[in-house]
């Protein structure tokens, strides 16, 4: 089948030349962006340069090619009878031409369309910086096309806060709309296509004294009788959050919760990356694979995220605070609530991940996101798969047997369009396996 270019980023990168050729080095990364009927475009590419030959791959198809005198030929196959023709020139610093993709099993003709290319720069040197930063304008769709509110480097950390699900701040201000508004997006210098973004979440404390629920059960959780008995229910409740006891209690309890009280356990309900250029932006309340309305309660200070990087710079996002939240968030809100929140970010090129991660300190943990539980559990478990296969060289026998004496599944979420599994291992289970060279 002809390759599908709306998911895809260029990353170019090539080796020096040696005495043969008389080319200007063009080794490094690149980032190639093309124009589909007026959507841009990004792919991925990986050339390596000896003498005038040209070896590497396009968006994971191997290629073999040549350049000469600034000239740059290359044909990359897939393993579906797809081809893609590269004819291009470097030129002040600028790879730009044309690309033709064709299928033999295809009968339509073949697409070409014209690229330019600009060489990723390499991770930035100094110190990490830290930045303070006041949000002015909250979006409500996790989209490349959202116009970045800062730029930071890998390494750097980004002090700010949210407002909570209904668009209110820590003074209880509307601000926005309601609907998941997040904080964002953020320009992660060198993050492209193809890289993970790696965010820790250093610091996530609650900024205000309430929080807002509801009193009724998703669809998904009930069966026919529960749902009859669930038939009034639907009412908001409003929680008072106690900083000094770390608990919330409901401000008006019922009769039978007067003594109730819930363990504060700050999350953040909403970490994403932006979907590819092509995509059209999820509203915030979705999920997938860059992330988004996640609603796993592990996602604590002290959580790293990793996410793969479908567009230039990532464009992270973050909102959906909770002060606490039981698994599944069956009410279909949580413990609603604006949030302070420090992360650090970081990004680990050319690595690409199947779907959103997260590790703590004592499990690694594998998200699956899909519209049914069965799904999203075959998800996470292809997702830990991939991360055994990638981190430890397990063979498929091998990672069989890790699952099926290490594994530990969570439900994560149910009150959205995708339910959510977390497949979760002990990093204790993994103290005797060797880790894969870097």
């Amino acid at each position: 089948m002809r390759k599908a270019l709306f998911l895809s980023l260029l990353v170019l990168g090539l080796a020096a030349p040696n005495a043969r050729s008389q080319d200007a080095s063009v080794t490094g990364r690149w980032l190639v962006s093309s124009d589909f009927y007026g959507t841009p475009v990004t792919f991925s590419l990986e050339l390596k340069q000896d003498g005038d030959k040209l070896t590497g791959n396009f968006d994971g198809d191997k290629l073999e090619g040549t350049i000469q005198n600034g000239s740059i030929h290359f044909l990359a196959k897939d393993d579906q009878n797809g081809t893609e023709e590269c004819t291009a020139k470097l030129q002040g610093g600028t790879i730009s031409g044309s690309i033709v993709f064709a299928n033999t099993d295809d009968p339509a003709p073949p697409d070409t369309h014209t690229f330019t290319a600009k060489i990723i720069p390499p991770r930035p040197s100094g110190p990490p910086k830290r930045h303070e930063f006041v949000p002015t304008v909250f979006y409500r769709q996790f989209s490349a096309a959202n116009k970045p509110v800062l730029t930071v480097a890998p390494g750097d950390t980004i002090h700010t806060t949210t407002v909570d699900a209904g668009g209110k701040d820590e003074k209880g201000v509307t601000r926005v709309l309601g609907g998941n508004p997040e904080t964002g997006p953020f320009y992660i210098e060198t993050a492209a296509p193809g890289d993970t973004l790696v965010v820790h979440l250093t610091h996530l404390r609650l900024n205000r004294d309430y929080a807002e629920s509801d009193d009724f059960l998703v669809g998904r959780a009930v069966d026919s009788g529960l749902a009859v008995k669930m038939k009034d229910a639907g009412k908001s409740i409003r929680w008072h959050i106690d900083t000094q006891r770390g608990v919330a209690t409901p401000e008006k309890p019922a009769e039978h919760l007067k003594q109730y009280t819930v363990p504060l356990r700050p999350m953040l309900g909403c970490v994403a990356v932006a979907p590819g250029t092509a995509q059209a932006g999820p509203n915030t309340g979705d999920s997938g694979r860059w992330g988004g309305n996640m609603d796993f309660n592990e996602i604590v200070e002290g959580a790293t995220i990793y996410l793969p990087v479908n567009a230039p710079g990532a464009l992270l996002y973050v909102g959906d605070g909770h002060a606490a939240q039981g698994d599944g968030e069956l009410n279909g809100n949580a413990l609603e609530t604006s949030m302070d929140v420090e992360l650090t970010v970081d990004v680990i090129p050319a690595k690409g991940l199947r779907g959103p991660r997260v590790e703590s300190a004592t499990h690694i943990m594998a998200m699956g996101l899909s519209g049914s539980l069965d799904d999203a559990m075959k998800e996470a478990t292809a997702n830990m798969a991939q991360w055994l296969t990638a981190d430890y060289n397990l063979t498929p026998s091998e990672v069989a047997q890790v699952l099926g004496t290490s594994a530990e599944y969570k439900v994560s979420e149910v009150a959205d369009r995708n339910a959510g599994i977390v497949l979760k291992i002990n990093k204790e289970r993994l103290q005797g396996l060797t880790p894969a060279a870097k």
